[in-house]
């Protein structure tokens, strides 16, 4: 069946799934996941153990998986991360899917997680294709105006070359630079994950295999939504706000 969607709003159930009644639940869900990351249990076996403990659904699985974090992990991002004020005159390397998803989710009022890390990542899953939606122009003009605001020197969007329609997503991201005046280069790559985690610019990125490997990194989604979109739906980790 086509992909037909026109927004990447929320999915019908995550009203109910995330409504505020559930947070405390789904709170204690990603402490207890990120004590058992933290002691050394896979990823697989913490997540059953706290999904069933808890009754959880896969979206929220996933939701809890998200926002998760061991200890370790935890202090290397911090000790990695980059504040705005000095991102001025740096290059800067988007991870494109991973940052473009989650404005598009905020835009179209979906939920967005606040991780154990500060990080602001969405519940959307592309399994290899991405489509064009309502909130792609304006997101794309929102990540500009940010990183145009913080002075930065230059910016590197990297795709992922397999995933259908990255051609011309990257058009799109090409036409809207030129006609703001923006520096801004596109690659298209086969994985963007090891060439960011390899770089020694800052990238911007809430990819977990990515923070975790990487040089230095930036919150560029969670720096969009503060400063352009205060109505963003969020499901906060109690520890990260």
């Amino acid at each position: 069946m086509p992909d037909t969607r026109k927004h990447r709003g929320p999915h019908p159930a995550d009203r109910r799934l995330f409504e505020p009644k559930t947070w405390p639940i789904l709170r204690a869900a990603v402490a207890d996941l990120s004590w058992l990351l933290s002691r050394g249990y896979s990823d697989v076996a913490a997540l059953k153990l706290v999904g069933d403990r808890y009754r959880l659904t896969e979206r929220q699985r996933k939701a809890v998986m998200r926002s998760s974090c061991s200890d370790a992990a935890l202090a290397d991002r911090a000790a990695k991360q980059v504040a705005p004020e000095r991102l001025q005159k740096q290059t800067v390397l988007v991870d494109g899917f991973n940052v473009l998803t989650t404005i598009e989710a905020a835009l179209a009022d979906g939920i967005v997680l606040v991780g154990r890390d500060g990080c602001y990542r969405d519940l959307a899953s592309m399994h290899g294709s991405y489509r064009k939606v309502e909130e792609t122009p304006p997101a794309i003009t929102l990540i500009g105006e940010v990183l145009a605001e913080l002075q930065v020197a230059e910016v590197v969007w990297y795709l992922d070359r397999p995933v259908s329609n990255s051609g011309r997503l990257s058009v799109l991201i090409r036409e809207l630079s030129q006609q703001h005046g923006w520096a801004w280069t596109v690659e298209l790559v086969d994985n963007p994950d090891p060439v960011l985690a390899a770089a020694q610019d800052v990238v911007a990125s809430a990819d977990s295999v990515v923070l975790d490997r990487c040089r230095a990194w930036f919150s560029l989604a969670r720096e969009v939504v503060r400063r352009r979109i205060p109505s963003v739906h969020l499901q906060t980790d109690s520890h990260s706000e």
